[in-house]
């Protein structure tokens, strides 16, 4: 393409899995990001120390960046489950959910996105419904602050075990949900397409009218080797089922269903992380690599 990325998208990183806090100081990573002109977008997750959460609001109202919300490791972490049979275990996931847009709004982010919780095959459509309960709940909760939902699509049977699932389920609850509230939407990863395997084609094609943000990343999904599953690992990684060719596909079939909008361009995160003995930002670099180069190769 002739033109810029940043036309049609607006690139960021997910900080937390391009810098884990495990290895990295977070003002320290922070600043990294925040000084990249590569990046358009940040996107931040839970925040628990009050004073790194007001530097970092501070940091962030310095960069005239785009902030997004992930309250994907708050469910992930605590085991919480807002599908849950249980309904005093949804409403405490439910609860973390609405705490979590109260820090977005604190941090600047527009709204949150999520994932739904495990399942079992003999109630899957007893889980469905108490994920449509929650989501429309939070999205009533994010209605009254102007602020927006998204749910992340991820595999439903081999890492996460999420119940979004496969795209037809996601769309299925898409379409539920947006005929009570506008403010909801999907975020779709190429990393998890291997993961419900299913194609870049018919993962856009089924989702388009609920597509509201992406994810760009890799995933290994051949059993016994390392980094199987949803682990994230960097493109190009030995087994690994994504590379430039994969993302150029990736960026063909979202230029054609219509994702190219000048007036309003889309999120899209790169969620890539470093292995063991991996460096952080070598690992981004190889990432921008691949995008300018799957970039450049994508026809006008």
């Amino acid at each position: 393409m002739k033109e810029s990325i940043n036309t049609y998208f607006q690139l960021g990183t997910v900080f937390w899995m391009s810098y884990p806090p495990a290895q990295w100081k977070h003002e320290e990573a922070l600043i990294k990001v925040l000084s990249d002109d590569f990046f358009d977008l940040i996107e931040l997750t839970q925040i628990k120390e009050d004073e790194v959460r007001e530097r970092t609001r501070f940091l962030l109202q310095q960069s005239h960046m785009k902030v997004c919300y992930g309250a994907q490791p708050r469910l992930l972490s605590s085991g919480l489950n807002p599908n849950d049979l249980e309904e005093e275990k949804r409403i405490a996931a439910e609860k973390t959910l609405m705490e979590a847009i109260d820090e977005a709004e604190y941090l600047g982010a527009e709204g949150i996105a999520f994932l739904a919780g495990k399942w079992e095959s003999s109630t899957r459509k007893e889980a469905f419904d108490q994920l449509v309960k929650t989501t429309c709940n939070i999205c009533a909760y994010a209605h009254k602050k102007d602020m927006k939902v998204n749910l992340e699509v991820f595999d439903y049977d081999c890492d996460k075990a999420a119940l979004i699932g496969p795209a037809p389920l996601a769309a299925a609850l898409a379409e539920e949900v947006k005929s009570k509230w506008n403010n909801f939407g999907l975020l779709v990863d190429l990393s998890h397409f291997p993961t419900t395997y299913e194609s870049s084609r018919f993962v856009i094609q089924t989702l388009r009218p609920y597509i509201t943000h992406l994810h760009i990343g890799n995933a290994v999904m051949k059993e016994g080797c390392d980094a199987y599953g949803d682990k994230h690992p960097r493109f190009g990684y030995p087994n690994s089922a994504n590379d430039t060719m994969e993302l150029l596909d990736f960026f063909r079939v979202l230029k054609e269903e219509g994702f190219f909008r000048k007036d309003a361009p889309m999120p899209l995160s790169l969620e890539v992380t470093p292995r063991p003995g991996e460096h952080a930002d070598i690992i981004l670099a190889n990432t921008k690599r691949v995008i300018k180069r799957a970039w450049a190769l994508l026809e006008d």
